[in-house]
């Protein structure tokens, strides 16, 4: 009989008594105990993370015995954070806790799979046939292919050898170049955050044979692709500390108490440190219940909401009455003053066409270096173009006596060396305020989803522009700053389509959105103000947390950036707990 089984025999301990009876004396084994020592018992401590599609890195003592995991406990020597920050430990969540039973599971996959349909079907070519013959046997064969093809999501895996397995994919892969070539093969590996062996040698493989290497997050979109389209580079966010040094805090299409359990306490903490949070979300998901407001648009609609609030933003803040900081941040830090040119139409009306370049003010190669990748801004000390010192043809091919050093934006002329400022908005100097047309997607009907439709699928701004010489031709241009106001629909005195107020139901108005995502005009609104308020008094310490709620929709890229928007006209780009933050 075991430890344990003898410890329930209650009635069996007793061996005497004492003080006439009053007292007792039993005879236990307490053998049983170690049964419960044994389960802590240890050989070995590591340190480890659970690193299989989370980025969360937290640190572990792994506990193991006989060479078999048997229990975990969070690392508690982070690195201490700022005075009057709290601190990052203990870092952890009960997936992590529990990870060593994943090991261990039953369902883990520790052999190759295949359907049995295939499986079938090779093992018979084969018979007769070498590789590759066998594979253009099987995908030449329509009903072949199909019985295969046909089971996908209906299960019927079974078990194969490495050996088939890998005879396989290399059977299919040179098959597949030697009739259409290397370019037809595209694939990608596991993610570097989760092996940069696995990673390296998927990509080197694809590369080697001359294959197509796509990014992982091309096939799942976990990283978004507006960062590369707004800034050149992917996700350069901040870690999770920075929410506590935010005053306001906008939880937008990402569900952080969940997803990011051990980063989650910073955005209570801020809460407690006096940070407003608001979630904008379409259900009300865990992270809502950590939030002091819950707007919730109508799924897919995140974007016409943001419109609104940048065209609130734009009105408020850098029309009627502009903020010190954000103009500066804006001038120095952002696109808006580089120039456009402004493309004439048949009918008198203009588009927006593409950047002024520093080749098209007469610099030529080789004595400028890269003059078509360095955009042009208007100089408001020398009133004509200027090239600003830091745009992307200033990153490489730097030679002594050009661009060598000239990484970062300064307000500086990189070609002349001459200080100049430049100019947001044309405003009250243009030489003419011209039509610009842009198209209107507002009104397409989708199933599902609610449509405002316009009277007509162009949309017609009032654009203040100036005329200058470009490559011996007199052309119009616009900043971007002026074009970005105009096409939100600001009314800014030059007539034409533009919102009298906020309750017009013009694009991108508080009331034009409410038709769309069903928030409140009054809502989007207020949201914009708050914002607004706080990274001006706070100097752009506001931010945005965002994610795959948001990001693994169709047209991710335009949405996020509508976000963005609003986060470059607050300055909060670049700023200690401001900017963007994204996290799936």
């Amino acid at each position: 009989m075991s430890g344990i089984m003898k410890s329930s025999l209650f009635f069996t301990k007793k061996v005497g008594s004492y003080s006439d009876g009053w007292g007792e004396v039993t005879g236990e084994d307490r053998t049983w105990e170690q049964s419960y020592r044994d389960r802590w018992a240890h050989d070995k401590i590591v340190r480890s993370t659970h690193g299989v599609n989370c980025t969360g890195s937290c640190s572990w003592q792994v506990y193991v015995k006989d060479g078999i995991v048997v229990w975990e406990t969070q690392e508690t020597d982070y690195p201490p954070t700022p005075a009057g920050v709290p601190n990052h430990e203990p870092r952890g969540c009960p997936r992590g806790a529990s990870y060593s039973w994943y090991l261990y599971s039953a369902s883990r996959v520790k052999h190759p799979l295949i359907r049995a349909e295939l499986k079938a079907a090779w093992e018979d070519a084969r018979k007769t046939m070498k590789p590759i013959e066998a594979w253009a046997s099987i995908v030449e064969n329509p009903q072949l292919r199909k019985s295969y093809t046909a089971a996908r999501g209906l299960g019927g895996m079974v078990r194969t050898t490495w050996d088939e397995a890998l005879e396989i994919i290399a059977s299919a892969n040179l098959y597949t170049i030697k009739k259409y070539g290397p370019d037809r093969i595209s694939g990608f590996s596991p993610i570097p955050g989760y092996s940069m062996v696995s990673y390296g040698a998927g990509t080197r493989y694809l590369s080697l044979i001359g294959g197509a290497l796509l990014s992982f997050y091309d096939w799942y979109c976990d990283l978004p692709p507006s960062s590369p389209q707004t800034w050149g580079e992917q996700t350069d966010v901040p870690e999770s500390e920075a929410w506590y040094y935010s005053s306001y805090i906008i939880v937008w299409g990402t569900n952080i108490s969940m997803t990011r359990s051990p980063d989650a306490h910073f955005l209570t903490e801020a809460r407690y440190n006096g940070t407003k949070v608001v979630n904008v979300c379409p259900d009300y998901c865990e992270v809502t219940k950590d939030a002091d407001w819950w707007i919730h648009p109508k799924q897919a609609t995140d974007a016409a909401l943001a419109m609104a609030v940048s065209h609130v933003i734009f009105k408020e803040f850098h029309y009627e009455h502009p903020d010190p900081y954000f103009t500066e941040y804006c001038r120095k830090l952002t696109d808006f003053p580089i120039l456009v040119t402004m493309e004439p139409r048949a009918d008198g009306r203009y588009t927006a066409g593409r950047t002024v370049r520093a080749c098209d003010l007469g610099y030529k190669e080789p004595e400028c270096n890269n003059p078509e990748w360095k955009t042009v801004v208007w100089d408001e000390l020398s009133k004509a173009p200027a090239v600003a010192q830091g745009s992307m043809g200033y990153r490489w091919g730097q030679k002594e006596g050009q661009d060598l050093g000239k990484w970062n934006l300064h307000e500086v002329d990189g070609e002349t060396g001459k200080a100049i400022k430049p100019q947001l908005t044309f405003l009250n100097d243009s030489d003419a305020v011209i039509d610009v047309e842009y198209p209107y997607f507002g009104g397409r009907e989708r199933d599902g989803f609610p449509n405002n439709a316009m009277a007509s699928d162009v949309m017609v701004r009032r654009v203040p522009a100036k005329r200058v010489p470009l490559n011996g031709q007199d052309v119009y241009v616009a900043t971007v700053f002026d074009l970005f106001g105009s096409y939100l629909g600001v009314d800014r005195g030059l007539g034409g389509e533009c919102a009298k107020s906020y309750a017009d139901n013009i694009p991108f108005t508080p009331a034009w959105q409410e038709k769309i995502t069903g928030v409140e005009a009054q809502y989007a609104i207020t949201l914009a103000r708050e914002f607004a308020t706080a990274a001006s008094k706070t100097q752009g310490r506001a931010c945005v947390l965002m994610g795959a709620g948001v990001n693994q929709w169709f047209q991710t890229d335009n949405t996020y950036r509508s976000i963005i928007n609003i986060l470059l006209m607050c300055g909060t780009c670049g700023v200690p707990g401001g900017g963007w933050c994204h996290y799936v």
